[in-house]
């Protein structure tokens, strides 16, 4: 009989970890979901996240429960007792036999502009305990068009490992073959609810057959938020260019600098020929310490990155946006000729 080699607790955990399937579903209840919209509009429009209690249970991501976060300030006792409270709050629920386990977390945002870097530094501290974590934003401002702006994001694996490395010149995004589409990957949401909920909402659609989001989605004015997501388009192209600009400095640079190379080569090569003549040893071709042969160092480009990223996110709220307003412009038009 063969000897079975025992293995620890930590060797399973880590095989069993590797084997896990990827992420495919984030599983929210409603309740949650509500919680989310109540916390987020309270305050808006200024931004809150939260915490998300759940399992992981292969390729589904189940959050059954949240709870926000003290208002943040830059005081750091205040950031102490906030994280005090997040403790004191996952026990209580443990106590109450309520699930409290983190999944990851929340955030309000404003006319979709959460692509940041404080979002990514935030996913790696996540990271770091949680290996599947997501991050659910909600967007007031978009859900008050009558659309339920609710996304779930995660980091891509790639990206992940880029951002650890802190490389992110030209040379190694072409080498992981990495573009600005590959720093997120939203996950679709299932919403799911108990059998009491459903059938109690069962009873109540008759009795209301139009709801408050039905008026909402027949609103005709949006010129409000088209503006504010064209102000915000603008100052991305701007930031956008001023990125541009930071490249076109250390190209130019760069080729300055081969230039000095080349004809401090030439003049080396010329000296190095009249020691030969002279029955002398030539002089390397290469000086570390010349400023000519100094590596300039290349900007990364994670800033230009997000700033693409959240220029389309901008465009494609605008192209949503005024899609759905021609729709409605064209179908009273349609009402009134009838």
């Amino acid at each position: 009989m063969a000897n079975v080699v025992p293995r620890s607790f930590l060797q399973v955990a880590a095989k069993e970890e590797e084997a896990a399937p990827p992420l495919r579903v984030v599983q929210i209840e409603g309740l949650v979901i509500l919680k989310i919209i109540k916390h987020c509009k309270e305050f808006s429009p200024a931004l809150v996240t939260g915490q998300l209690l759940g399992l992981d249970v292969g390729s589904v991501l189940e959050v059954t429960n949240c709870f926000p976060f003290p208002v943040r300030e830059e005081d750091e006792e205040i950031e102490a007792e906030g994280a005090n409270y997040q403790l004191e709050m996952m026990r209580c629920l443990r106590e109450v036999n309520v699930d409290n386990n983190t999944v990851g977390w929340y955030q309000s945002t404003l006319f979709g502009s959460f692509q940041t870097v404080e979002l990514i530094e935030t996913f790696m501290n996540y990271q770091e305990n949680i290996k599947r974590c997501v991050c659910i934003i909600y967007d007031p401002s978009r859900s008050s068009q009558g659309v339920l702006a609710l996304k779930a994001l995660k980091l891509s694996d790639s990206f992940m490992e880029l951002y650890k490395s802190n490389n992110f010149t030209g040379e190694k995004l072409r080498e992981k073959n990495l573009s600005w589409v590959d720093i997120f990957e939203e996950i679709p949401i299932k919403v799911s609810n108990s059998a009491l909920i459903s059938a109690f909402m069962t009873e109540l659609e008759p009795d209301t057959p139009v709801t408050q989001c039905d008026y909402e989605r027949l609103q005709l004015s949006t010129n409000s938020y088209l503006e504010r997501n064209v102000e915000f388009l603008i100052e991305c192209m701007d930031d956008l260019s001023m990125e541009q600009q930071k490249f076109q400095f250390y190209y130019r640079n760069l080729s300055r600098q081969q230039v000095q190379q080349q004809a401090w080569l030439q003049k080396r090569r010329a000296e190095n020929m009249a020691r030969k003549a002279a029955g002398e040893e030539p002089l390397p071709e290469e000086d570390p310490s010349n400023p000519a042969f100094r590596p300039i160092p290349e900007p990364s480009r994670l800033d230009s990155f997000l700033i693409t990223n959240q220029i389309a996110n901008y465009c494609n709220q605008i192209n949503s946006v005024a899609g759905q307003s021609f729709s409605r412009l064209y179908l009273m038009k349609a009402l009134h000729e009838n």
